[in-house]
């Protein structure tokens, strides 16, 4: 589980910060369309802060077991709604960024690493 916990926290650590500073280019790559609200900005700026709190939190609990099955179980809901919203962006809206199907991907194999994480702790 730590080595799961670590790799969030780097993966969305990283995706919070690109959001934070430069949330059109990120939104951009991700769904092919262009951010240019000031209200879009600003929410994507607010992904941006949450995403980095969320790794916070799994840098912090990854040497705690207990903390970490937790911290385990609230990104099993993240990823599975993450991917459901990046399949409904993709399938039902047609955003076609270059970067929305990997990430669709991604948060799949980081659901299943977090199911099988949590099956092997029992």
């Amino acid at each position: 589980m730590k080595s799961l916990l670590t790799f969030t926290a780097l993966i969305e650590g990283a995706t919070g910060l690109v959001l934070l500073i430069i949330p059109a280019v990120a939104v951009s790559l991700l769904l092919g369309v262009s951010l240019t609200e000031p209200g879009g900005i600003l929410l994507g700026r607010m992904g941006g802060a949450a995403l980095i709190t969320l790794a916070i939190v799994c840098w912090l609990s990854k040497n705690d077991s207990k903390i970490s099955i937790v911290v385990t179980k609230a990104m099993v809901v993240y990823n599975t709604l993450a991917a459901l919203l990046l399949a409904y962006a993709g399938l039902i809206q047609h955003f076609s960024g270059i970067g929305l199907w990997p990430a669709l991907l991604l948060h799949a194999v980081l659901l299943i690493w977090c199911l099988q994480s949590l099956r092997i702790k029992r």
